[in-house]
């Protein structure tokens, strides 16, 4: 057996298993423990293996496909490959923050849920192929990213039931009306635009620093647009998570905080990012909840977080 790649891009390693599968090379899969990347809920080099006979095709295919991949978007393919999803080759690429995002929204069959920030998507397509007859609305300021978004509606058959627009967040008042939405779901900027990268890619740099919108102006929209009770779910970087948990203090209650654990490997060992869902009037007292590991001892996926990524499991806060 020969190595062909190594990464721990999960969405980027379902597109090249399927190209494999599809060319009727057989692979394996084996996982390889990583530090912990900033920009990843969690960092594990999976290594893609093939027959030393079949190397050469494998090669050639995965180089002809790249090469495709980069004059114009391709699908991707997630939740087992139940849903396809274009992205950009370079700046932006989802990971596996918004499918956990979407898995942690309340089931919602007859009223409109929202998506602030949606990027190309994924986690709008997510919780639509889980809940079945919801409707959701995805925003996104990044024009080229929210085209590739409606694309991705489109190659997704959900026309009918999603709605992408492009838009600043801020002038969602302008669109959409109060109290519209039982469910609000976002994840939102964190890196703060003085202590960002100004080499970073434009597009990452719209998915990953405040722009004009800052943390506060993303809790006020998804207050103003919930219905009373409704619910608001962030995943968050820990680094400001005091920031986040302030702001949810006016017009919210019932804080729960869901750490994202790395991996049983690495006992003792911070969580990056955090689910933290609210409920708009509510009084209810806050709690932390044990949250979700994501690695197991031999760096795969654990049970929960498998039924999550590759099924799309609903998760209970």
């Amino acid at each position: 057996m020969r190595e062909i790649l190594r990464t721990n891009d999960v969405v980027y390693i379902s597109w090249v298993t399927r190209i494999l599968a599809d060319a009727g090379i057989k692979f394996f899969t084996l996982d390889n423990h990583m530090s912990v990347i900033g920009g990843s809920a969690g960092a594990i080099s999976r290594r893609l293996m093939v027959a030393d006979s079949e190397f050469g095709q494998a090669r050639e295919l995965i180089e002809m496909a790249e090469r495709e991949r980069a004059s114009e978007p391709i699908p991707d393919y997630i939740l087992g490959g139940r849903l396809s999803l274009c992205q950009p080759k370079e700046g932006f690429r989802a990971g596996i923050e918004p499918i956990i995002l979407a898995a942690a929204v309340p089931s919602s069959a007859s009223g409109q849920v929202l998506e602030l920030g949606c990027g190309v998507g994924t986690a709008t397509l997510c919780y639509a192929s889980r809940v079945a007859d919801s409707s959701v609305i995805g925003v996104e300021k990044q024009s080229e990213l929210a085209k590739l978004a409606s694309d991705n509606v489109s190659k997704n058959h959900f026309n009918g039931r999603i709605r992408i627009i492009n838009e600043d967040i801020i002038l969602l008042h302008k669109i959409l009306a109060p109290c519209s939405f039982y469910h609000v779901m976002a994840n939102p900027p964190f890196v703060e635009a003085e202590r960002a990268d100004p080499k970073m890619h434009p597009l990452r740099w719209g998915s990953h620093v405040e722009g004009s919108a800052k943390l506060a102006d993303w809790v006020s929209v998804a207050r103003k647009l919930l219905k009373p009770k409704g619910t608001f779910t962030v995943i968050y970087d820990t680094g400001r998570i005091d920031d986040l948990i302030a702001l949810l203090k006016v017009g919210f209650g019932g804080i729960t905080m869901f750490p994202l654990w790395p991996s049983v490997r690495e006992k003792g060992q911070d969580a990056k990012r955090v689910l933290v869902q609210a409920r708009k009037g509510v009084k209810s007292p806050a709690r932390i909840a044990h949250g979700l590991v994501l690695h197991d001892i031999n760096g795969s996926f654990t049970v929960a977080a498998a039924n999550i990524l590759e099924r799309g499991s609903a998760l209970s806060l």
